[in-house]
């Protein structure tokens, strides 16, 4: 009897054990909350996070065009909160800054402050510790040759909001001035974005950052926050971390390699009746553009016939990937998928099949169709948007969210107005039509020339808004703005 006692004492021993050490040990959540240049794509965000130890997880709720106001007004503040990390890195200023454009997120510099106190105040109820950062200086430089900054005064603000409040400080806005005043300005143009100026030229973007200039402040708001919050130095990197591969290649882009971007699709991408054209023709002579969209093609089909395979034989360096349509019930066993399983599988193995040839996948959702009900446009495309939206979520893949895009458009026209965009009956609608014996109706799917440019140009601005590296390949399009 004791015997057995022992046993299974033994036995309970071990099973809670094994138990606990199955349980994945708690990371410490460091997260950042804050505008455009905190982001991972145009701030320093991702290089803040890769210069952290695996111990930490690295939350960035940092939103473009976001001021200490709008950052409230939009309900990012509760997400960020609702996250419960232990530590909160808090930088707004740029878009507080007092300008004639977007004045409905500006606010005075009082009113920063209060902001900035209401901020420190919540996170520390919800039992976060707040760190303030103040805000990355804009590389404008001076005849001196020395960098001067609009935004000293929200730095002073913040500054003086963590003394009065006991909160930890990064004080990036003197280091990344000193920092700065130590490199020409050609120098310091080579971290930062480009955007196009009212005349379309390409020129410097003085406030958002490249893959380099993510990493080197990125580096510094980490070091930076080590020396304000003691403990915290166990978790960052001894060493600057290193680019990985995909910030080498896009740096190398940036700076002028050539590129091959590759177009993947059906008819509304291909060169017939598609926006495929239009993007093409917005591309610099530094990008070969290559549109491999075939008409009626789906997702299923276009891997089953052989062209997904012809596609990655052209090795382009970027793929923009855009299926839907012909995805949809009624168009036959072989094309139809499910937009909640098969459809995704597919996507998924688009990406797998871009990412092992080194190259960079881009989802597209399907540009809409223009056929109205009582005056509303009809958006029946919606599960296959939003199943393309998830698996670039998930998947951490760059994202063109055209149907949205061209619905926003749409929605504020009338089915007339909207038809100044249809093509010339289409192929695959003459098709269909003689298959059912019908007269083939307005191609309210397709795209006439005209449209082509409209909806290219849309494609293209969106695409730089994920991948600001290839903003200089594009004519004319918009880069990210704060």
């Amino acid at each position: 009897m004791c015997r057995l006692s022992h046993a299974f004492m033994v036995l309970v021993v071990l099973s809670v054990s094994l138990i606990a050490h199955a349980q994945p040990e708690k990371k410490l959540k460091i997260e950042l909350v804050g505008d455009s240049t905190q982001t991972d794509v145009v701030g320093y965000g991702r290089g803040f996070c890769a210069n952290l130890t695996s111990e930490v997880e690295c939350l960035n709720e940092a939103a473009r065009g976001s001021s200490s106001k709008s950052y409230r007004e939009q309900g990012l503040w509760d997400k960020a909160l609702a996250l419960h990390p232990d530590y909160m890195l808090i930088q707004f200023g740029h878009s507080d800054l007092e300008a004639k454009e977007h004045p409905e997120r500006q606010v005075s510099v009082a009113q920063y402050e209060e902001n900035l106190r209401t901020f420190v105040d919540q996170a520390r109820a919800a039992r976060i510790v707040p760190v303030l950062v103040t805000p990355l200086s804009l590389r404008l430089y001076g005849t001196d040759g020395k960098v001067h900054s609009d935004l000293g005064t929200y730095a002073v603000v913040v500054a003086k909001v963590a003394l009065e409040k006991h909160v930890p400080l990064v004080d990036l806005h003197a280091q990344s001035i000193a920092y700065l005043d130590n490199l020409t300005e050609v120098k310091a143009d080579g971290l930062g974005l480009t955007k196009k100026d009212t005349d379309g030229k390409t020129v410097s973007d003085r406030t958002h950052l490249n893959w380099q200039g993510s990493f080197t402040f990125g580096r510094m708001v980490a070091v930076g926050m080590a020396q304000a919050v003691a403990n915290l130095s166990q978790y960052v990197r001894p060493m600057p971390a290193e680019l990985p591969a995909e910030g080498v290649r896009a740096m190398k882009f940036f700076e002028g390699a050539p590129i091959t971007i590759v177009l993947v699709g059906d008819s509304t991408v291909a060169t017939e009746g598609g926006w495929g054209p239009g993007f093409c023709a917005v591309m610099t002579p530094q990008v070969t553009c290559i549109d491999d969209a075939l008409n009626g093609r789906s997702s299923k089909s276009f891997i089953d016939e052989g062209a997904w395979k012809k596609a990655l034989g052209d090795h382009g360096d970027y793929y923009l990937i855009q299926f839907g349509h012909n995805d949809q019930p009624g168009k036959g066993p072989e094309r139809e998928t499910d937009p909640e399983t098969t459809f995704p599988a597919n996507l998924r193995r688009y990406v797998a099949d871009v990412r092992a040839t080194g190259a960079v996948p881009v989802l597209v959702t399907s540009l809409s169709r223009r056929n109205y009900k009582n005056g509303m446009l009809v958006q029946d495309l919606k599960a296959y948007a939003a199943a393309t939206r998830l698996v670039a979520q998930e998947d951490g893949v760059a994202l063109v969210d055209l149907n949205a895009l061209s619905t926003q458009v749409l929605v504020k026209m009338t089915q007339e107005q909207a038809d100044g965009f249809d093509a010339a009956t289409h192929t695959d609608a003459q098709a269909e039509a003689a298959a059912s014996g019908n007269k083939a109706p307005l191609d309210r799917t397709h795209l006439n020339p005209g449209a082509q440019r409209f909806f290219g140009r849309m494609v293209a601005g969106d695409l730089v808004r994920s991948l600001p590296e290839l903003g200089p390949d594009v004519v004319g399009a918009a880069t990210p703005g704060h």
